[in-house]
């Protein structure tokens, strides 16, 4: 992982320019700090278009996945954030839950997510990549950075 960031710190020197995530986003992964430049998903209660992704290289890239807060069944896994440490992604965060926490949690990459189910996604491929996303008042443009740690998630306008 890169050097530490603050998003406080990050916020008292960029303010105007960072827009600052709402939502209340679980910290899942080994990393709890991490950074990258946005790339997107939307899609909802169906993993196969994230993995697809996930299996490509990420070259220090955050994955962010707009599953429409949905509850009730888990977009990443450990295999598929599996995939996004073999392919040098920085981290991972979901708008829905994950499942498998506790290995998640010994991973060398950073996930956020609203909280974890057991049951499985469908994977149909439904979705679009590289679109923007809105949720948690921040809308998150492919290719703008992106800064997270324990306070919160931090996005350039």
């Amino acid at each position: 992982m890169s050097e530490q960031i603050s998003t406080a710190d990050l916020f008292d020197e960029h303010g105007d320019e960072l827009q600052s995530v709402s939502t209340q986003f679980q910290n899942l992964g080994g990393y709890t700090q991490f950074s990258g430049a946005v790339r997107t998903v939307r899609c909802y209660r169906d993993n196969a278009l994230l993995k697809s992704i996930l299996s490509t290289p990420g070259d220090g890239a955050v994955l962010v996945i707009d599953g429409g807060g949905a509850l009730e069944s888990a977009l990443v896994g450990d295999i598929i954030a599996k995939l996004g440490v073999d392919n040098g992604w920085a981290g991972i965060i979901v708008n829905g839950v994950i499942r498998d926490r506790v290995v998640i949690g010994t991973l060398p990459i950073g996930v956020k997510a609203l909280g974890s189910n057991p049951q499985k996604s469908t994977k149909t491929g439904a979705g679009e990549a590289d679109v923007e996303v809105s949720f948690g008042d921040v809308t998150f443009k492919p290719g703008a950075m992106l800064f997270s740690d324990e306070d919160g998630i931090l996005v350039e306008r």
